[in-house]
């Protein structure tokens, strides 16, 4: 059977008449974790959102693999339709209902599934146990990593095989991101495959099975996250000394 459960082929996107995305290619194999990194501006989330039909696909092919063999051309497809088939996607912003409880937000994470309610409700509630304790609390209410974790428990509730996360740990404190960044990998290790954008290469190369940097809208360089973080080319221009200014950068909120 094949592996794969997402391919990215010469990926073009863009907003207004401006391309962000020239030709980019990756692909997510079943049960891994990988990971996206990049300087701000590389086109890191538009990858992310072109890929969940937040943004449309100018010129290339997504392809979603299902479990039983089965393709599915995403590139015209909307984001309820992508979720139905079985990926789902965690932004890094509006990412939870505010005004409503944290049970009702898990409610509308399951209506693709809303006759097994209260079977995904104890899987994610068993990757996510801080959340059981606050089911009747309000979203609005919640601290930051809370509210995090609430948005990914939210995508989780639709039982996707591939989960898409835009930059989880963005403005958490550093103790929260860890927790965060530990969750992430429970959740990997339950089977679920995930596609990541962080802004902590070191971290996020450290725990994901495979990886890409992207520059300027291109791929630049791929590899095991743990080879990568070796590359000497990866050390200089991302994650040494010199290459501090420009890859401040594997850091956050980049197009």
């Amino acid at each position: 059977m094949n592996d794969l459960v997402l391919e990215v082929r010469d990926l073009h996107s863009g907003y207004g008449d401006e391309d962000v995305l020239h030709g980019v290619s990756i692909a997510v194999r079943r049960g891994t974790l990988v990971a996206v990194i990049g300087p701000n501006g590389s086109g890191k989330s538009t990858l992310l959102k072109t890929i969940y039909g937040l943004l449309p696909t100018r010129q290339g092919q997504v392809t979603l693999f299902g479990a039983q063999g089965d393709t599915h051309d995403l590139t015209r497809l909307r984001a309820n339709q992508i979720t139905a088939l079985g990926m789902n996607m965690v932004p890094q912003l509006a990412n939870v209902f505010p005004e409503m409880s944290v049970r009702e937000n898990l409610e509308i994470g399951a209506l693709p599934v809303r006759h097994r309610f209260d079977e995904q409700l104890g899987k994610v509630l068993a990757s996510l146990p801080m959340l059981g304790r606050l089911l009747h609390r309000r979203a609005a209410t919640l601290s930051g990593g809370q509210r995090q974790m609430l948005g990914v428990a939210r995508a989780l509730m639709s039982d996707p095989t591939l989960l898409i996360l835009d930059e989880p740990t963005a403005g958490l404190a550093p103790a929260v991101r860890e927790e965060v960044l530990a969750r992430v990998r429970t959740i990997n290790a339950t089977g679920v495959s995930i596609l990541m954008v962080e802004q902590r290469a070191r971290q996020c190369l450290a725990m994901a099975d495979h990886a890409y940097i992207l520059d300027q809208g291109r791929n630049r360089l791929e590899g095991s996250g743990g080879a990568l973080l070796q590359d000497p080319e990866v050390v200089r221009l991302y994650l040494g000394v010199q290459g501090r200014n420009r890859g401040k950068a594997l850091g956050g909120g980049a197009t």
